[in-house]
């Protein structure tokens, strides 16, 4: 990550009450991997554990790294649509006390602990806070949500088309030569579900979006933790692994074009208001 990046960063996280004291090993080995291996495609699909430190981080260097010579990139964030009024008006604003406050006080950033998944955390708006910075340098970034309203899905396999549409809509508004990243869970970043699959697995919201030209990336790591819920919301480990490449799929039916690996995830700080 470019020093003046991680500068940003860290001022980003410091903003929101993260504690940010160095660059995390392997964002810009894993960046680099995933621009080299998405080539040209314009719909870059990130399939994460979430909650982590790490991701927010890898996410903020690719957004800088496709935005370079004015090509304008938006990033798509698994968040209510009806947050992209808030995500607007802040990447327009000065960034100021009342702005963050304005930002992170909406009911979707104001779960409980108990009730996290993951997606609301202190590194993730300063992601948000440095795609704004960005912004001020002369960069065409944006950002916005294309989640349903929490708890209004009536099964996973509707909220993962609608999330679909969602994108879709989003992508055909965009400019011919502009990128979109796609943040989004594991799952749901999946071309077709696994060949183990149980019969009642969803269909996975990148499976609706096989016209356009997209790249589904699993982001991956060797080690660490990340924040999940199964019977409850808590940290969880991965099991460690040692060192490998990325694993790149041609296979028809592939659940991912490609799997990389970080070195090591920790879990974010969440929010807690």
């Amino acid at each position: 990550m470019k020093r003046w990046l991680w500068m940003a960063v860290m001022a980003a996280s410091m903003m929101f009450g993260t504690a940010a004291a160095a660059p995390a090993d392997g964002v810009d080995e894993t960046a680099a991997q995933i621009v080299t291996l998405a080539g040209n495609h314009r719909l870059v699909v990130l399939g994460e554990y979430h909650g982590t430190a790490e991701t927010p981080l890898l996410v903020a260097d690719l957004v800088e790294r496709y935005s370079r010579d004015n090509a304008p990139v938006r990033l798509g964030l698994e968040l209510p649509m009806s947050e992209n009024a808030a995500l607007a008006r802040y990447l327009r604003s000065n960034g100021d006390a009342a702005a963050r406050e304005a930002l992170r006080t909406s009911p979707f950033w104001t779960v409980k602990n108990d009730q996290h998944d993951g997606r609301r955390s202190r590194d993730m708006l300063a992601l948000i806070e440095t795609l704004r910075t960005l912004r001020i340098q002369g960069r065409d970034v944006g950002v916005a949500g294309y989640d349903m309203e929490t708890g209004s899905a009536g099964s996973s396999e509707q909220r993962d088309a609608a999330m679909a549409l969602h994108l879709r809509q989003q992508f055909n508004a965009l400019p011919t030569d502009a990128r979109m990243l796609v943040l989004t869970g594991n799952v749901h970043a999946m071309r077709s579900p696994p060949s183990d699959a149980p019969t009642e697995f969803q269909r996975p919201m990148s499976a609706y979006l096989l016209d356009l030209p997209l790249y589904s990336v699993r982001l991956e790591a060797l080690r660490g933790h990340f924040w999940g819920c199964i019977s409850s919301c808590r940290a969880l480990k991965l099991a460690d692994r040692p060192p490998r490449e990325p694993i790149v799929s041609t296979d028809p039916d592939r659940s991912y074009d490609v799997v990389v690996w970080m070195p090591s995830l920790s879990v974010g700080t969440l929010t807690d208001r």
